[in-house]
């Protein structure tokens, strides 16, 4: 009788072991990783396709569903051969037509995508399994385009790729480690992943996000949580094992616990992005943009958000602080706070005391502070402040709308975020730098020809000295048309139990190599 119980306890604990609980930075309601650049997405979108390249821990491009690439001489034809046994979710085959509307249709909204389209002459499938890139004139990043982990162009079926990018898919049917269990979907409860049996890793051990990505664990479960002192007390008792976001108030309280693990994964950090909208006053005029460059106090900002000076600091380089791209070129008029000079800027700007709403996610806890210590900075300046509080899949809908709050009860001035610091290192991947005129750029919708002008010769440029005057120049002029302000540079902190093994260090946490031991 007692091995009976013995074994009975220990299946108990193994089946336990199978699912990782897991609080993620927010609530998934959108599904379509192209149709936004919300990280909550992101996350969603590594458990359940694939993709044709990526890179590793010293983001370095590989190969990941492509089995190899051959370059012409002249660097303008590029042919991936897929490996062989990628299959949907679904059961149909990946093939080359997949991967071509799935590119095509990321070349259309994401920045890296739209840098590499527009050097393109033609994509298009050879046969099953092989898809030919042929360029109209050289593009040297075509690996680091194609491998970026940040909206990165996951591999949808095609005709799911085929949807407009500017419409959601609503389908989440990818090719990878694990599947999304539609039946199991609770918006703002819970979202359950699957391990997929039928996904084939790569034979490499895993690497960042290269290698082999093997799913050890049954499940995935995401669980809403948005109090973090709730989520906090639930990783204490065991209820969850994983912390996505460890709000800095908070990591004392497990910081050094037993059977409790702190630590750092994406050591490039995360810096704090303003965005105004530039469809409407005030900040349609870049003065009242660069007003709020005057108000922001980036250590204070840094500091706040990391907990620490050792988890946060300034950063004034527009392509991040201790990357290739960092240079101090055109920042020292903005690197102190100066409340006179930024009402001055707003008065030129044509700012009369209009009602200037800012959007705060009060389910962020990083987001939420940003949003308060901006409104705080603002009413310094004498801004009427409209602070509204929302849930983070609310801004993530209501950043869409483009109309001053004055007209639409769903407009906004400021909204508010995060990017990954390897988000935000080069013209290639920087998304809120873009300022094309058509719309089509990130919410906010900065436009600025010169800007567009500078990011294009950049593509151009083969050597390393012309892109590196580029960048000065670029610079230079982000800080006369300022389409975002950042608010320091800070490292984020997970928390996860001890029970866990094989966390990756990724930029945003994935859920294959970890294992989970029973309790």
């Amino acid at each position: 009788m007692k091995r009976v119980l013995a074994l009975l306890a220990l299946l108990c604990g193994s089946a336990q072991a199978q699912t990782l609980n897991y609080v993620p930075v927010g609530d998934l309601r959108v599904l379509d990783p192209v149709w936004t650049s919300a990280a909550i997405t992101l996350n969603h979108a590594q458990l359940i396709y694939d993709v044709l390249v990526t890179m590793d821990s010293k983001l370095q491009p590989k190969l990941q569903m492509a089995e190899s690439v051959a370059t012409s001489p002249d660097g303008l034809r590029w042919t991936f051969t897929l490996r062989p046994g990628l299959v949907f979710h679904d059961g149909s085959p990946v093939t080359a037509e997949d991967v071509v509307y799935s590119i095509r249709r990321w070349g259309a909204r994401v920045t890296a995508g739209q840098a590499l389209m527009s050097h393109l002459a033609s994509i298009d499938a050879l046969d099953a399994r092989r898809l030919e890139l042929v360029f109209s004139r050289p593009f040297g990043p075509v690996m680091e385009a194609l491998a970026s982990p940040v909206l990165a162009p996951f591999v949808m079926r095609a005709q799911d790729a085929k949807t407009s990018p500017f419409e959601q898919v609503k389908t989440a049917i990818g090719s990878g480690p694990f599947t999304f269990a539609a039946d199991a979907y609770r918006p703002g409860d819970t979202v359950l992943y699957r391990r997929n049996p039928a996904y084939v890793p790569r034979a490499e051990p895993p690497d960042g996000y290269a290698g082999g990505k093997v799913a050890k664990l049954e499940a995935v479960r995401w669980k809403y949580l948005p109090d973090s002192a709730t989520s906090v007390a639930a990783l204490q008792t065991g209820e969850v094992d994983f912390l996505e976001a460890l709000p800095a108030d908070l990591a004392p309280l497990l910081t050094g616990k037993p059977g409790i693990r702190v630590e750092v994964l994406n050591e490039s950090g995360n810096i704090g992005n303003i965005r105004p909208n530039t469809a409407h006053p005030p900040f349609s005029d870049p003065r009242a943009r660069q007003a709020l460059l005057l108000l922001v106090d980036q250590e204070a900002f840094a500091e706040a958000l990391g907990g620490s000076k050792a988890l946060g600091r300034a950063c004034f380089a527009v392509f991040v602080c201790g990357t290739p791209y960092e240079t101090d070129i055109a920042t020292g008029p903005w690197r102190k706070p100066d409340i006179p000079r930024a009402k001055a800027l707003l008065a030129e700007a044509g700012y009369k005391g209009e009602r200037v709403v800012l959007m705060d996610p009060t389910d962020q806890p990083e987001i939420h502070l940003i949003a308060q210590l901006t409104a705080d900075a603002l009413r310094r300046a004498d801004v009427n402040v409209d602070l509204q509080a929302m849930d983070w899949s609310t801004l993530v809908t209501r950043r869409n709308t483009r109309e001053s709050p004055a007209v639409n009860p769903q407009g906004w001035d400021l909204a508010f975020t995060l990017w990954g610091g390897f988000s935000l290192s080069s013209p290639l991947n920087n998304t809120p730098l873009v300022m094309s005129c058509d719309g089509k750029n990130l919410y906010g919708w900065p436009c600025d020809p010169e800007m567009e002008k500078l990011r294009a010769a950049y593509f151009d440029e083969v050597s390393p000295e012309g892109r590196m005057k580029l960048i000065a120049r670029i610079q230079t002029r982000y800080y006369e048309v300022v389409p975002y302000v950042s608010t320091g540079i800070f490292q984020r902190q997970v928390a996860y139990r001890a029970t866990l093994s094989g966390v990756l260090k990724t930029l945003y946490p994935v859920a294959w190599n970890i294992e989970k031991a029973a309790k």
